[in-house]
């Protein structure tokens, strides 16, 4: 009789199942784009027939939807929490605009362009984008009336204030896809101008505040 032992193949709960097919077709949205999130692509990555996936999603339209949500918000958690226990609101909007000027950020400036164009012609992911938008401006619009209450901002219409600092992020972002390195000083920092000018802020307040100290957020 063998001495070795088979190893029991673990079932994974529909849960947890659905769970990695969205995980594996976000990741996929976010680094190739969201054309590549098919039930036949994402079979292939998870070793698994193409009929498993159809099952938690009958439509690949479905999954793009849902691939582009959970890459958007998964984003946006992580450039401007929705809990901000460990520093000032300034603090964290200068933390926004620094990780968003980063090169880390053209991944999702790409997945944005990329389904803007695809909303055009696929209904749920318009919706998705949609949802998604809203829950920018709803984001940020917190972080701004937070900023007000404590007397750190001065705007007398946050929600708006918000959208014309979206609309300069999303116009900046437009431009992942070409080179920007001789782009002007003045340009690369209009989001923050803007912001700083809206918000009432000095000149140079969202560039030279102090870093966050909690881990994982400096």
């Amino acid at each position: 009789m063998s001495s070795s032992v088979q190893r029991k193949r673990v079932r994974k709960t529909p849960e947890a199942r659905r769970a990695e097919i969205v995980e594996t077709a976000a990741r996929i949205a976010l680094t190739e784009g969201l054309e590549c999130v098919t039930l036949r692509r994402i079979a292939e990555e998870l070793a698994v027939r193409p009929g498993l996936i159809s099952h938690y999603f009958p439509s690949a339209e479905d999954l793009v939807g849902e691939a582009f949500s959970v890459a958007s918000t998964g984003e946006l958690d992580a450039l401007l929490p929705a809990d901000r226990p460990h520093g000032t609101p300034t603090q964290y909007l200068a933390r926004y605009f620094a990780l968003s000027a980063g090169d880390a950020y053209d991944d999702i400036s790409r997945l944005w362009i990329n389904a803007r164009h695809l909303s055009r012609y696929r209904p749920v992911l318009r919706d998705r984008v949609a949802e998604q938008e809203l829950a920018s401006d709803d984001r940020l619009e917190g972080l701004i009336r937070e900023g007000v209450e404590r007397g750190e901002f001065r705007t007398d219409a946050p929600r708006t204030t918000a959208i014309q600092i979206l609309v300069v992020l999303d116009g900046l972002g437009a431009h992942a896809n070409t080179d920007r390195s001789n782009r002007p000083e003045a340009v690369t920092r209009m989001a923050v101008t803007t912001a700083e000018r809206e918000l009432g802020l000095a000149h140079g307040t969202l560039t030279d505040a102090p870093p966050l100290t909690e881990p994982g957020l400096t």
